[in-house]
């Protein structure tokens, strides 16, 4: 990454940060309801693999992707119009946190379901393929998702046919409350690639450009016909599973040593090097925290859905 793609990287990820914390603080009063799962903490992941894709490309979420919209160019705005079930939302407000997508930017979904994005990703990169067109899926999943048989059945079918599609696993340790290690026989998420012949390659997850490098070679790959790619980041969420999530299992100096790792911090330290002021940096934080309170804004005071759109897109008027 060059100088101006460090600051853009560092704004998208304040941006993200920000956005998740405000998330956090509307559901602990109340202003929200559902559910949500944020990502604070796992911003390197999502601003990095984002940042290697092109405007043709496509992204697949899964249920922790508010900051996966972000960084894909989502609109502040629109998206907590949509967590508040508002018309001005990128699903008019019936998404919510789990459904909420964006075609016009390439954004194929968040999705509720464990793995449940892994054959979305698969059929996307197979409809690429089809056209004979030059893109590449990014698909985001969590260690959770590698033991679903969508996992297996989705890396499968991209290996025999060589699909253009990235899969990047978000190892952040948990799924839900249960470490990997009690659920996956290996150190690694990603040696479970060799079983479909498909490259793959671990990183910081914590480093936005580990992240974006890898990613930018595996879409490089995918693109030009080589196939899929794995890619595990090790990352960890800074909050817990979900809102209602106390974290009683594990162990506050395990968070605080986490916690070091920073990645806005890294990037921050690593501006300060290159010649960034203080000052600037600072700057950039609180545009970006006055964006956030645009959106909290917008989002109430824009209206609902009128009651008799309910049915919209979901069943046949006729």
């Amino acid at each position: 990454m060059d100088l101006e793609q460090r600051l853009t990287s560092y704004r998208v990820m304040w941006r993200i940060r920000l956005f998740e914390m405000r998330v956090d603080a509307l559901f602990g009063q109340g202003l929200l309801d559902g559910t949500t799962h944020l990502a604070a903490g796992q911003e390197a992941t999502a601003v990095g693999a984002c940042a290697a894709l092109g405007r043709n490309d496509y992204v697949v979420s899964n249920h922790r992707g508010h900051g996966h919209l972000l960084a894909r160019g989502g609109d502040p705005k629109r998206i907590m119009a949509e967590l508040m079930g508002k018309r001005t939302g990128y699903c008019a407000g019936r998404g919510g946190s789990q459904h909420m997508c964006a075609p016009e930017i390439g954004f194929l979904g968040t999705n509720g379901i464990t793995g449940g994005g892994l054959p979305i990703a698969t059929g996307a990169a197979f409809g690429i393929k089809y056209r004979d067109e030059r893109r590449a899926v990014l698909c985001f999943f969590g260690d959770g998702a590698s033991n679903q048989g969508t996992f297996h059945e989705s890396l499968n079918m991209a290996a025999i046919w060589d699909l253009p599609v990235v899969f990047l696993c978000e190892n952040n340790l948990y799924g839900m409350s249960t470490h990997v290690s009690r659920v996956v026989p290996l150190s690694d998420v990603a040696d479970r690639a060799a079983a479909y012949a498909i490259p793959s390659t671990v990183v910081d997850g914590m480093d936005v450009e580990a992240v974006h490098n890898a990613t930018l070679a595996a879409v490089d790959q995918a693109r030009d016909g080589g196939g899929p790619t794995l890619i595990e980041a090790k990352t960890y969420r800074f909050l817990g599973h979900s809102k209602s999530d106390r974290r009683i299992y594990r162990s506050r100096r395990e968070e605080t040593g986490w916690a070091e790792k920073d990645p806005i911090v890294r990037l921050r330290t690593l501006l300060v090097a290159q010649g960034v002021s203080d000052t600037e940096l600072d700057e950039i934080r609180a545009e970006e925290g006055e964006a956030v309170e645009e959106a909290v804004t917008f989002a109430r005071e824009s209206a609902f859905a009128p009651l008799d759109s309910a049915r919209k897109g979901v069943v046949s008027d006729g």
